[in-house]
């Protein structure tokens, strides 16, 4: 049965004595579908909000105050490594096999350890990932848009600078999500800010697509996973939806306002019970429809979002929860995992890569192994060699003048074919004894173009057949893109029926 798994994470001293809850845990694995458990726990981690990522084999989760990041195992289920930087850690987010670091003096790094520039002037707050950028928010009420692969350059003369630089929120940045489209035009993310608004932007153009006001300061936002709407808890404990594409949509053609017109908030679809406390993070399930919601007093709270019902508690873990992540579902296809994670060196760029291969790599018919089993160049590449040799290269000047002497050409010939009817017509008016397969009229064009003679004959239509070395040899390929309803013959400057 497909399961699907979360990770939480708590910081801070218990809030009581509790023997249910494991001594020192600091991080938790649960099981949501088909029945919610606790299968494991991570000891000797207290660990802020926006402080933890979780890969298919390892947890990285920065410690509170501090500038070290634990790493745990989640095959063996315990602590792998300790990294220390120099700066204390605010954010984290994981993407791939990269794993980045926002700090306090406003920075970010990889796990190669690649400071940019501090164009951040305050602490990094809240980070989101995408494969190909990464989208910072600070407490300076900035958001900027890094390029992954310019932040992973080898060359360390290069200066990394971000992409983008949004500046419409007037306070600090408290969360920042982003969907996983890869399309210029619909990769959204959505920002919150201690200012009560929530903007959502088109983050690789750097243009605001919608600002919303709400009562109260948004303390954090989560997105559908496929990016039909988000959803947003405040400080006063209300839980709101923000339908993107409802009724009366917020983006995109249909959207009956301006971009710049600022939509007010009101309606919250619930209210957190008072002894849990507002909300400190959200995450939403993979197929959209659990709402999952972290608390102070150690609560985690379960939404349903299509009967939006009042919530009800999944466990308490007696301490603040600060992050809820969810794993993916389904296992990826990647022919390689990660055993141990290398820690990064300050001083030296030479690594070494521990890997195990999740398959037997001998056994696939690869197309390495039919190259390298074959005698000589493989026919399958001779064949696919010969049929690019073989299509013809379109030149796009040469096609639009033969089209256009095509439908001029076609002009001409229903102009005769005009005549042609009006001929047969007074030819019968004259003699409506003689049958009109018997008829010969002629008749003389005025413009200056090869002549068509047209026979008819008593059993219908016949193919067209060409009389060469008659006419313009030009005329003839150009002419003739399709059948004609006649036998067709040129000559020097009238038409033949």
């Amino acid at each position: 049965m497909l399961t699907e798994t979360y990770f939480s994470s708590v910081s801070g001293p218990p809030i009581a004595n509790n023997t249910a809850i494991a001594k020192d845990a600091g991080i938790y694995e649960h099981t949501l579908h088909p029945n919610h458990s606790t299968p494991t726990t991570f000891k000797k981690s207290s660990v802020p909000r926006s402080c933890l990522a979780v890969s298919e084999t390892h947890v990285f989760a920065a410690q509170d105050e501090k500038s070290t990041v634990h790493v745990y195992s989640r095959a063996r289920g315990n602590q792998e490594a300790l990294v220390t930087f120099q700066e204390r850690i605010r954010s984290v987010a994981l993407q791939d096999d990269v794993l980045f670091l926002g700090t306090q003096e406003g920075r970010t790094c990889t796990g190669r350890q690649v400071s940019t520039p501090a164009c951040h002037v305050q602490a990094v707050t809240c980070m989101a990932a995408t494969p190909f950028h990464l989208i910072t928010g600070s407490d300076d009420s900035n958001i900027n848009v890094w390029s992954i692969p310019r932040l992973l350059e080898l060359d360390s003369t290069i200066e990394h600078e971000p992409e983008q630089t949004i500046s419409n929120h007037r306070a600090a940045v408290t969360s920042v999500v982003v969907s996983q489209s890869v399309n210029p035009d619909t990769n959204i993310c959505v920002s919150a800010s201690k200012d009560k608004s929530c903007i959502i932007w088109n983050y690789q153009h750097g243009v605001a697509l919608r600002t919303l006001l709400f009562p109260s300061p948004v303390s954090c936002v989560c997105l559908d996973p496929c990016a039909r709407a988000f959803y947003a808890a405040s400080e006063d404990g209300s839980m709101y939806a923000v339908e993107l594409f409802a009724e009366k949509p917020l983006l995109g053609p249909q959207s009956a306002e301006e971009n710049s017109t600022a939509v007010q908030v009101s309606s919250a679809f619930g209210v957190v019970p008072q002894e849990a406390g507002a909300a400190l993070c959200l995450n939403v399930s993979y197929d959209g429809t659990i709402l999952l919601s972290g608390h102070p007093q150690g609560q985690i709270l379960r939404w349903d979002l299509s009967s939006r019902a009042d919530s009800t508690e999944l466990a308490n873990l007696n301490a603040s929860v600060t992050n809820l992540v969810f794993v993916a579902p389904l296992p990826s296809t990647r022919p390689t995992k990660t055993v141990t994670v290398v820690k990064p060196f300050l001083g030296s760029r030479a690594y070494n890569l521990t890997a195990q291969l999740t398959s037997d790599l001998t056994g696939s018919d690869t197309r390495f192994g039919k190259m390298l089993n074959s005698r000589g160049i493989p026919s399958e590449s001779l064949e696919q060699a010969i049929l690019v040799l073989q299509q013809p290269v379109s030149d796009g000047i040469g096609d639009q003048a033969l089209r256009t002497e095509n439908e001029e050409l076609w002009e001409i010939v229903n102009e005769q074919r005009a005549l042609q009817k009006k001929t047969l017509q007074r030819a019968e008016l004259a003699d409506p004894g003689l049958p009109t397969s018997q008829a010969t009229h002629v008749v003389t064009s005025s413009r200056s173009i090869p002549s068509v003679e047209e026979t008819r004959s008593p059993w219908g239509v016949t193919e067209p057949s060409w009389r060469h070395g008659h006419g313009d040899p030009e005329f003839l390929p150009a002419l003739y893109l399709g059948p004609i309803p006649s036998s067709i013959f040129f000559r020097s400057s009238s038409v033949v029926f």
